[in-house]
């Protein structure tokens, strides 16, 4: 038994998680008391149930990633974040987690999914509904709380609206040329091709997943985000690996582990499956995919994945990742500053041959 004194042991340190999961608390008691509305008990419950249900339960790697960036780039200065730095970068963080539930609550409705982080969609509760869609604007209003409340006054805080407000524009505008081009893609699956598969991901995905946590750790340490145009371009980059990492994983992953049933076939989804079979396919190939992709029979949608496994996708895919992975990499190392290459390579061994 430890002697107490100098030899005693001391209780474990909270992990970073531990930390940025404790200021979720934090935020959600101060909303359910927000006095610009006067909430009765079932409007708490209502809300308390819902940010519960879709703020939490992903696995945070958004939020976590502004709060790793701005303790990175402080590393650079042989410097620490104080307790206080370190709370405002969490709720930073929760910002984009926030941003992250609003956009996938209404994503859902839209693509009609099922579930979401293994459980029901949100939407598909019987209390909910399409109660959702509203409960989805509720959840983009809340991030303007937040921020006003904690960042209201700092130099940044007018380029930190501006910034998730072009975030937000981004990322819908994106869903919109998605959402256009499956309905395009009902009629006609030609439309689909590797260009447009681009742009739908680099908007759709790439900017809030990738360059908004990282250009939120900027702004806070003091950066201005025109200074970083070719790191921008590096997230977006590795933001599109990923969403092909995504589509790859919801052929191919295995439902318990990625947390959600794959349905891009089902969905007629541009994916970056259906594209490259497409450039790959020969007639008679062509001629099973049109007649099978974006049908709910499971018979079709297993002709679909023999076809993918008969062009060798598997492989096709694995190339496309070690070659993605050197570009990257070169294309950060070019970076000047140490403490910018570094959060950079944080982010893409953070996804580097994930498995979820």
């Amino acid at each position: 038994m430890a002697a107490e004194g100098a030899g005693a042991s001391e209780p474990p340190a909270e992990t970073a998680a531990a930390t940025f999961r404790r200021v979720y608390d934090t935020l959600k008691a101060e909303l359910l008391q927000d006095p610009s509305f006067d909430f009765n008990d079932d409007a708490v419950q209502w809300i308390e149930s819902m940010l519960d249900y879709n703020v939490l339960g992903g696995k945070l790697n958004r939020g976590l990633a502004v709060v790793d960036s701005y303790k990175l780039l402080k590393a650079a200065g042989k410097t620490e974040p104080s307790e206080e730095e370190l709370f405002l970068a969490c709720i930073l963080g929760w910002g984009i987690e926030w941003l992250q539930a609003y956009f996938l609550v209404l994503d859902d409705i839209m693509d009609n999914s099922q579930t979401r982080r293994g459980k029901p969609c949100w939407f598909r509760l019987p209390k909910v509904g399409l109660i959702a869609i509203n409960d989805g604007l509720v959840l983009r209003s809340q991030i303007s709380r937040m921020f006003r409340r904690y960042f209201f006054g700092k130099s940044y805080y007018v380029d930190l609206l501006d910034l998730f407000n072009e975030v937000e524009f981004q990322t819908t505008s994106g869903q919109l040329l998605d959402q256009i081009t499956t309905n395009e893609g009902r009629k006609n699956l030609n439309k689909y091709n590797v260009h447009v598969y681009r742009r739908i991901v680099e908007y759709k995905t790439a900017y809030y997943s990738f360059y908004l946590p990282v250009a939120c750790a900027l702004l806070f340490f003091g950066e201005r985000l025109d200074d970083y145009v070719q790191v921008k371009h590096i997230l977006v980059e590795m933001g599109v690996y990923f969403q092909s990492q995504d589509d790859y994983l919801d052929c191919f992953g295995e439902p318990e582990v990625i947390g959600k049933i794959g349905s891009d076939i089902e969905e007629f989804k541009c994916s970056w499956l259906f594209v490259q079979a497409l450039e790959r396919a020969d007639e008679k190939q062509k001629k099973v995919l049109f007649e099978n992709y974006g049908k709910s029979d499971p018979a079709c949608v297993a002709k679909v994945k023999d076809l993918y496994n008969e062009l060798d996708l598997q492989r096709v895919f694995s190339e496309y990742e070690k070659e993605s992975y050197g570009s990257l990499i070169s294309a950060i190392e070019a970076q000047p500053k140490e403490a910018v290459r570094e959060v950079l390579k944080s982010f893409l061994h953070r996804i580097y041959k994930r498995s979820k």
